[in-house]
């Protein structure tokens, strides 16, 4: 047999009886598979990166370890008030003389993993179409390349791929080779699904077709510290002069380079640096589940509601207890990521993440939060900032309010048009007819006037005619087996629109 550096061979022993486990590590270069004995179980896993192997295995000792919740409830206290600054306190200082200087020292990382599936389309969410035919992708090469341009400026876009979205990521990354901007990518860890029932992993062998489709995943964005040193990418930017990463989702339109708080960050002394931001908006009915930041044991801690026990949850949900939420906008130091890594300082709360494939299998990934790990540095703040900040697009309902005129596009970024009389964002709930893009699109032939709303509810087979105009509450529901076709130029205020309105064409 050869010895090769290029992966493992994991047996993993599993004793119904005993309920132990052990992992033999192996150096090879062959692929072995399952052996079963009558009351135990054999379980050989193929080969994996070693540094995918060193990540999972860590994390899935510790979930052997844990028993219980993370939490000790009676712990939890609010945050005290100077942990958490408002951005107008932060704002008020001003901006430096030179603005390049500190845009020099910042590296842009977005979490790219994430697929289109949950609207109806294939390949990486990231290259879904949301404004004027750009998709996220292009706007936030838009913003940093403005930044650039404007301050003279070097700061890179770093892409954190899954192998989901890595392929077709790179591919689309050729037509902004003359732009002003430096993009890099690096991909996080593959890790294997687990029998929800004999706690061992569902793959067979390495492939990702055929019975092995679902038996992988990326396991949340927590994985960035480690896959983001794995890479080398931390160490060259560090070398190149990086001292901060601005980390964000890439569907959050919100989620831009702040100034003021960059700012903020640099003017530090060096012996009080602050190596963690979270920017945190106030709770609004629709962010209940979000995750907040708590005092806990001496330190700021985000808490998720996976984490609260059942006991607790509706007190979680609450908006007067806990009045903020984390956008995942995230301000982090590099050398500080270095320090802890190398430490094996992070411990990062385990997320265990129940599924049901398609086939019935009900399995779990053992998932990380990037925002758990505020906990572990130094002087870490929370920034209550602007709502405006925080723009997520999880659904064709969040779709129909950046593609209206809602919103101005300037440079790839998104602001609320002045000629809206109220900050706030329109509640709209789009029905299960509009859940696809493709379906989504179909129904408008171009998107109604909002500028005056405030509620949008729509359900059933309903489509929207030319310069439709919608201002308060409007409700509209078609009833199963009709049809509601809103006539162009309508002019709909506080209505409640049912039954069945066809416009045929003669």
């Amino acid at each position: 047999m050869l010895v090769d550096n290029l992966g493992y061979l994991f047996i993993v022993y599993y004793s119904k009886d005993l309920f132990s486990i052990f992992i033999a590590v192996v150096w090879c270069e062959c692929l072995v598979f399952l052996t079963l004995n009558k009351g135990d179980i054999w379980f050989v896993l193929f080969q994996i990166s070693r540094k995918d192997f060193d990540g999972f295995k860590k994390i899935f000792h510790r979930f052997l370890q844990v028993k219980g919740p993370s939490v000790d409830w009676p712990k939890i206290n609010r945050p005290p008030e100077e942990s958490i600054q408002p951005y107008e306190k932060i704002r008020a200082k001003g901006l430096p003389d030179n603005i390049t200087a500190c845009l020099n020292k910042l590296a842009v990382v977005k979490l790219n993993g994430g697929l289109g599936t949950s609207m109806g389309c294939k390949g990486p969410k990231s290259l879904i179409s949301v404004r004027n035919e750009n998709t996220f992708l292009d706007l936030t090469v838009q913003q940093i390349e403005h930044l650039n341009k404007t301050f003279s400026a070097d700061v890179p876009l770093v892409l954190m791929n899954s192998f989901n979205t890595d392929e077709e990521t790179k591919k689309i990354l050729q037509k902004y080779k003359h732009h002003r901007v430096n993009i890099h990518t690096f991909n996080q860890s593959r890790y294997p699904r687990i029998n929800k029932e004999s706690l061992l992993p569902i793959a067979s062998n390495m492939g990702m077709s055929g019975e092995n489709a679902e038996a992988w995943y990326p396991p949340g964005h927590g994985d960035i510290y480690a896959s983001f040193y794995n890479s080398g990418l931390l160490d060259k930017l560090i070398a190149e002069g990086k001292e901060y990463i601005f980390v964000s989702n890439i569907d959050n339109l919100g989620a831009t380079v702040d100034l003021f708080i960059l700012q903020h960050l640099m003017s530090q002394p060096a012996d009080r640096r602050c190596e963690f931001i979270m920017e945190v908006t106030d709770k609004t009915r629709a962010d209940v589940k979000g995750g907040t930041l708590i005092q806990y044991e001496d330190h700021l801690r985000l808490l998720e509601i996976a984490q609260v026990p059942k006991a607790h949850v509706d007190e979680f949900k609450s908006v007067t207890k806990f009045k903020i939420f984390n956008t995942n906008n995230l301000w982090i130091s590099l050398p500080a990521i270095k320090r802890l890594h190398e430490k094996n300082a992070m411990d990062l709360e385990i997320i265990v993440n129940p599924k049901t494939l398609d086939g019935g299998l009900n399995v779990i990934q053992l998932e990380t939060a990037v925002g758990a790990a505020i906990k572990s540095f130094d002087n870490a703040l929370g920034v209550n900032v602007p709502r405006s900040r925080f723009l997520p697009v999880k659904t064709s309902s969040d779709l129909l309010l950046v593609m209206s005129n809602l919103y101005s596009l300037d440079a790839g970024s998104l602001t609320m048009s002045k000629k809206r009389e109220f900050p706030t964002t329109p509640h709209v709930k789009l029905g299960s007819s509009f859940t696809k893009v493709q379906e989504f699109l179909a129904r408008f032939e171009n998107i109604p006037d909002m500028l005056e709303l405030d509620h949008l509810t729509v359900s059933g087979d309903v489509t929207f005619g030319k310069n439709v105009s919608l201002k308060g509450t409007v409700i509209i529901i078609a009833n199963h087996g009709d049809r509601i076709d809103i006539p162009a130029g309508a002019m709909l205020e506080n209505k409640i629109v049912s039954g069945n309105l066809r416009i045929l064409d003669h």
